[in-house]
């Protein structure tokens, strides 16, 4: 899948903004960003629901918008919100789903078999979807997007609204697919699901502020986090803030998360910012993370667009 200046206009306001994208087969593809990112909008133009404002899109050898009909035969698409039906079992949604895929009575029956069997619904068949509970609800959402066995899978935030244990079954399931040679893009906000991508995008205001697998990106800003540990974290805080070449600086209990804007030797100056202040603390170096790599790509463009009025 590849996109070369993807944008969307909606009036004066630019949700998607010269977007370039390549997404390797058999890989799982993230997509980083806060709501209001372009995370959703450019989904949906990838798989031919949305029309670009400017753009080329190309997806699995077709080009869209003008091929998207021939798309969707080849792709599978699952919401942010269950979108199957509550008054239907699991097996009657299934078998729904199958029809609407034009697929062959007896090829659905065995491939209706086989989700059971693989999504663990043996026991549940007939209970009815509108009385599962949020992670055997996205399981079976997942169950019926790939019903047709699609070559590339587009997954809206798929586990915004379960708990940690289904969201870890949920990424074994789609690591599954991608080890059988499905491609797939996954929009979400969770770091921790970030870093389970072969490679991932960074969306800010409808601009791809990064682009590159887990630790390439990290690398990238290799030098530039520490660790501030202090007893007054929030007096450290403001004087680490008001010092010059702090991004950020979050705390977490009595320790301190800071970010710079260049590496070298920020250790010793920062150890002074906290002596001049009157202040103890202990300043060390820190790996990087991905929610460093979001504030590093975001926050600099922050001081570079005006608010709203």
């Amino acid at each position: 899948m590849r996109a070369r200046g993807l944008t969307k206009r909606f009036g004066k306001l630019v949700a998607v903004d010269h977007v370039d994208l390549s997404v390797p087969k058999a890989h799982v593809y993230g997509f980083l960003g806060p709501n209001g990112s372009g995370k959703t909008t450019t989904i949906r133009m990838l798989c031919g629901l949305m029309t670009p404002t400017e753009g080329e899109i190309e997806v699995l050898g077709l080009k869209l918008p003008k091929q998207a009909e021939a798309l969707r035969r080849r792709i599978g698409y699952m919401t942010q919100k269950f979108s199957l039906f509550d008054d239907l079992s699991v097996r009657e949604n299934l078998e729904f789903l199958a029809a609407v895929q034009d697929i062959p009575r007896a090829k659905a029956v065995a491939r209706i078999d086989e989700l059971v069997e693989r999504y663990h619904f043996s026991d549940r068949q007939k209970q009815l979807a509108g009385t599962m509970s949020g992670g055997q609800k996205q399981r079976l959402a997942l169950a019926g997007a790939v019903i047709h066995s699609p070559e590339l899978l587009f997954l809206d935030e798929p586990t915004s609204a379960v708990d940690p244990e289904s969201r870890r079954d949920f990424w074994e399931k789609l690591f599954e697919l991608a080890d059988g040679g499905t491609t797939i893009l996954v929009s979400t906000h969770y770091m921790d699901e970030a870093e389970r991508c072969h490679r991932l995008a960074i969306l800010d205001r409808g601009v791809l502020v990064a682009d590159g697998s887990p630790a390439e990106l990290t690398g990238a800003i290799e030098g530039r986090t520490l660790a501030v540990h202090s007893q007054t974290p929030r007096r450290a805080r403001a004087a680490l803030m008001a010092a010059p070449g702090v991004i950020s600086a979050a705390q977490v209990g009595n320790t301190l998360r800071v970010l710079t804007s260049e590496d070298g030797d920020s250790v010793a100056r920062l150890q002074q910012v906290l002596v001049d202040a009157g202040l103890q603390g202990e300043v060390a170096a820190s790996e990087p993370n991905l929610e460093d790599v979001f504030v590093s790509a975001t926050r600099g463009r922050e001081a570079k667009i005006p608010e709203a009025a």
